[in-house]
């Protein structure tokens, strides 16, 4: 009778525990919530661009869903690739934008990182969207073709900016050298105020379609853009595989045809110092549907492009490694094996 007396006693006391559970420690919830993470003590700054450029909103969109998670987050205007990647590296930010073709060169250091430790510290978190090369001339330039560009005064974007990465991969891949034109170290918004001046005939231009600089140049002169394709495009991406051929739609600008180049895939790095947890839990909320409804809102190529389905474009089969938390949010999806 003593033993089924305390047995009943202990069932009541596991059902009064778990009724005073169900109360409301808000920051219990916050921390069931986010798995083993307690969302509240963790900051993360996001790194973006620069204010002209789609980094900007879309990293600020970023940081909005990470801040509704219950995170301390900020996101911080940067010079874009090159910049974010050394801030990535340095401990300077948590999450960061960058164009893959970047990241791989300091991973396995070569073109603008040659002669540089191997960044074996940098991780990615999820593809993004692809940055379009866009050559951008005027009509009466006179310029069609890529080999036109000899002799011409071209915008190839600041020093080692991922701009003019690709500028100098294009040349390449033309058997040309920067020595064959007239090139300034221009970003791709002052070339184009160059070339409303009179002063510069192309600029390159890495970004997603729909550019706003682009777009306004189109308001005052006929825009025409410089085809990657052929035997170009294929030596670009035989050399170099982070390229894919894509098209500049004539919707996009109001130009007479589609135009073919190549793009190159947006990601995003986090830091190697962010736990697992964290980083996998970070994924639960942007691939929410309220997180995927705040990104698309930053940006039409947000909404096109950030989705799951692109989630490891740009990452897998190359050289940058998955973060931890990733692999795992990636596996238990079935997206990765």
């Amino acid at each position: 009778m003593k033993k089924f007396l305390a047995l009943m006693m202990m069932i009541v006391m596991a059902f009064t525990v778990a009724a005073c559970g169900g109360g409301g420690d808000k920051k219990a919830d916050n921390k069931a919530a986010a798995g083993k993470v307690d969302r509240s003590k963790e900051f993360i700054t996001v790194l973006t661009g620069p204010t002209s450029g789609i980094y900007f909103p879309i990293g600020g969109a970023f940081s909005k869903v990470v801040g509704e998670m219950g995170y301390k987050t900020s996101a911080t205007a940067t010079g874009a690739t090159a910049e974010n990647i050394n801030a990535i590296l340095t401990g300077k930010g948590e999450m960061a934008i960058a164009m893959s073709d970047s990241v791989i060169q300091a991973v396995e250091a070569f073109g603008a990182y040659q002669g540089k430790p191997k960044a074996e510290n940098l991780r990615a978190m999820m593809g993004l969207w692809p940055n379009v090369c866009q050559i951008v001339t005027t009509k009466d330039s006179g310029i069609t073709k890529f080999t036109d560009l000899k002799g011409k005064r071209v915008g190839v974007g600041a020093p080692n900016s991922g701009v003019e990465l690709n500028a100098r991969m294009m040349f390449e891949a033309h058997g040309m050298t920067y020595k064959d034109a007239k090139v300034d170290y221009l970003s791709y918004g002052e070339a184009i105020d160059q070339i409303k001046n009179g002063q510069c005939d192309v600029a390159f231009v890495t970004s997603g379609l729909g550019n706003a600089t682009i777009k306004e140049l189109g308001t005052a002169k006929e825009i025409v853009f410089v085809p990657v394709e052929g035997e170009a495009l294929k030596k670009l991406t035989a050399k170099y595989p982070f390229y894919v051929e894509w098209k500049i739609p004539k919707e996009t600008y109001g130009t007479k045809v589609d135009t073919t180049t190549a793009a190159v895939m947006n990601i995003m790095l986090v830091s190697k110092n962010l736990s697992d947890d964290v980083v996998y839990d970070l994924l639960t909320g942007i691939y929410s549907q309220k997180g995927l409804e705040t990104i698309g809102a930053s940006h039409a190529t947000a909404k096109r492009e950030i989705k799951p389905e692109t989630a490891l474009r740009g990452i897998k089969g190359t050289s940058v490694k998955l973060h931890p938390g990733a692999e795992k949010y990636y596996k238990e999806k079935g997206m990765l094996k």
